[in-house]
């Protein structure tokens, strides 16, 4: 079948770009030009990756991908001002997976796209042989993708359940933040560790009591991230 990408962008001389692009590349694309008429396309059609710009009518790219990390994983690369890093940190911790800056080379856009579902895919048929994790009250559905703790269901978006799965599969190994970034993310992924720091804060959010005193994912000063209850 082929990807179906949604194109959300104000700017509709970079919308059509970007769509005849991409259907040159045999994709199906749908366009959004605002934030509400984004979450409304997203909500009602099932998309394989989303390009979401910053700045929009209505909703901004961030609240859009803050809103749908309530209900899908979807992945999301932002669009974000040339050399804007508080863009891309704000990105990331409201929910994408990647970024790039405007303004852009349109041959970029696709390899990012296709790298991003190189690693979906990839993911796809290891799912049989992966197992149910549970340590303490925590519970992991590694095949269903699904986190529960102490019986309650835990919202995690795709990356941020990749590195809890990596994590607990192992508990007590210190993964440097390299490290993960490479195992999540890939090695082809353009991104710095920062990405790291901003999903881990992220995910002890969710699964943590006290997230400034976690009980699953611990830090090794100087070192990296262990998982342990």
């Amino acid at each position: 079948m082929a990807q179906r990408i949604l194109v959300v962008d104000d700017e509709k001389l970079i919308v059509k770009g970007i769509r005849f692009s991409l259907e040159q590349d045999g994709m199906e694309v749908d366009c959004a030009y605002d934030g509400e008429e984004a979450l409304e396309k997203i909500r009602a059609n099932e998309y394989d990756l989303i390009l979401l710009d910053v700045m929009l009518p209505k909703l901004s790219g961030f609240e859009v991908c803050q809103q749908l990390r309530e209900f899908s994983s979807v992945p999301v690369v932002m669009l974000t001002a040339k050399g804007d890093d508080m863009d891309k940190i704000l990105g990331l911790d409201y929910g994408a997976d990647d970024y790039i800056t405007k303004p852009f080379n349109i041959l970029e856009v696709k390899a990012r796209i296709k790298a991003i579902m190189r690693r979906t895919k990839k993911k796809e048929p290891e799912k049989e042989t992966r197992r149910v994790i549970d340590k303490g009250d925590l519970h992991m559905d590694c095949e269903g993708r699904r986190l529960n703790i102490a019986g309650k269901e835990i919202n995690l978006t795709a990356k941020e359940f990749d590195l809890l799965e990596l994590m607990a599969t192992n508990p007590n190994r210190v993964y440097s933040r390299d490290h993960l970034l490479n195992a999540v993310w890939g090695y082809d992924y353009p991104g710095d560790v920062r990405t790291v720091d901003v999903h881990i804060r992220r995910l002890r959010e969710k699964i943590e009591p006290n997230p400034s005193e976690p009980k699953y994912v611990h830090t090794k000063w100087g070192v990296g991230y262990y998982f342990n209850v």
